[in-house]
């Protein structure tokens, strides 16, 4: 019986690790080719193809716990979990071969092929260029908030704590599967929320995949898989390589509780409050008029904002305007919020008003409502604050120069006295670094 056990392997030549090959990558603009060099690198294996969900493409990354870098590589063969094992040490042999980044934007290494792209190696060459090791390591996914995202982590295998499925994904009668909706043409998108940041990420699966029938969790918890990139390069997304790693067990969902009295046909005649800005100077943070202007997190404020189009994004007069783009913040969290309103004095409010974007990103502004906050900024955190649903805020797909009003927003609903809030959200991460502009607030009654 012949002995199929794994035998390590005779490196005969030096081994790189895979940041300094990468280092190689930025100090020749962006690609290295290796000829007649008797060099290596080696990392541990942190994808699995049984799914499906990978496909010929084995990803590294340099240590087992804790590590710093990865790389993909591309070998023309799938599966290749039967010989390349989840937490499999194996050394690739860098000689014929470049490494580089793709059209996605990802560290890989695979054949210079015409047009300066990276082609896959051939399956007759695999034995020759990648060889296990007799080490199997436990792969410890590296914990990691969303906010902590950058190119240099993709590639890794990484732990997202608090999470949750986006309501509109998990919830109600149309819950989604994982790829197996009718516009899943590629890939199904589906929305991953950090209960503890307020920031979302892709979580992408192959419709290809084994599970793409199955329906999402419903639940809260954690999730490990590989920060990657999506097709374009230019959106962090997350992969799982079986939806086992998944573990949302947790019923206690972090969902805003929504406050949805719905669009009103008409709007009263009685202002009970407005605000064009156009009192406000531009450049400085919003002023007066009863207004909370507040940083709970980062650096930005909502400030007066003008722009006459030149830019192709003009504001109507002053506008107020707040993003963490080039801000450097780990997290921005802003506030900017209406003077209480008693809603027992009248019937029939209603709130309107227009938004802009320039590039919103990965970033949100909500309009939210609070009937416990006792005006003070300090306690604006630990305060509840439930979503008005029913407002129209702009996309980050809505064209960047267009101006968009929320419609008729009815606040007739809400009893006693509460606050009317605008909360931004982002950092300063390229993915989620966007600007709102807002205007022309005017909240009426009959």
């Amino acid at each position: 019986v012949p002995n199929t056990d794994p035998v390590a392997p005779i490196i005969d030549g030096e081994v790189l690790t895979i940041n300094a090959i990468y280092n190689m990558v930025l100090q020749n603009g962006g690609a290295v080719t290796f000829n007649d060099s008797n060099l290596y690198t080696s990392g541990f294996v942190i994808s699995n193809d049984e799914a499906g969900n990978i496909y010929e493409e084995l990803i590294i990354q340099d240590s087992p716990e804790n590590p710093t870098r990865g790389v993909r590589v591309l070998i023309d063969v799938s599966p290749l979990f039967t010989t390349y094992e989840f937490g499999r040490k194996v050394f690739v042999k860098l000689d014929g071969l470049t490494i580089g980044f793709t059209q996605d934007n990802l560290l890989s290494i695979g054949y210079l092929g015409s047009g300066s792209e990276l082609e896959k190696i051939a399956e007759s060459k695999m034995s020759e260029y990648i060889q296990r090791d007799i080490e199997i390591a436990s792969i410890v996914a590296l914990p990691m908030n969303i906010s902590d995202f950058s190119s240099d982590k993709t590639n890794l295998y990484i732990r997202l704590n608090d999470m949750q499925f986006n309501r509109n994904d998990a919830l109600g009668e149309n819950r989604k599967t994982f790829a197996a909706e009718p516009d899943d043409e590629f890939d199904g998108e589906r929305n991953l929320e950090s209960c503890t940041e307020g920031l979302s990420v892709i979580l992408s699966t192959s419709t290809f995949s084994d599970f793409k029938a199955i329906e999402v969790p419903q639940g809260r918890g954690y999730l490990d898989g590989i920060l990657t990139l999506n097709y374009f390069g230019d959106t962090f997304n997350f992969v799982v390589n079986t939806p086992e790693t998944i573990h949302f067990d947790s019923t206690d969902r972090c969902d805003p509780v929504e406050v949805d009295c719905g669009i009103a046909a008409t709007t009263g005649s009685n202002v009970i409050f407005s605000d064009f800005f156009e009192s406000q100077e531009e450049g400085e943070d919003i002023t007066g008029n009863g207004w909370t202007n507040y940083i709970q997190e980062g650096s930005r404020t909502f400030r007066a904002y003008f722009d006459d189009g030149g830019s192709g994004n003009p504001s109507l007069g002053i506008s107020a305007s707040v993003g963490s783009y080039n801000s450097d913040d780990a997290s921005t969290i802003a506030w900017l919020i209406i003077p209480e309103i008693d809603f027992d004095a009248q019937d029939g409010e209603t709130i309107n008003f227009k938004t802009s974007n320039s590039f919103s990103d990965g970033s949100t502004l909500e309009l939210l409502f609070s009937s416990d906050w006792d005006g003070n900024p300090d306690n604006i955190a630990t305060s509840s604050w439930d979503s008005l649903p029913a407002a129209y805020i702009v996309q980050d797909d809505d064209f960047y120069g267009d101006w968009f009003p929320s419609g008729n927003v009815s606040l007739d609903c809400i009893n006693g006295t509460g606050y009317i809030a605008f909360k931004y959200t982002g950092s300063g991460e390229e993915d989620y670094d966007g600007t709102y502009e807002l205007d022309e607030i005017v909240v009426n009654s009959n």
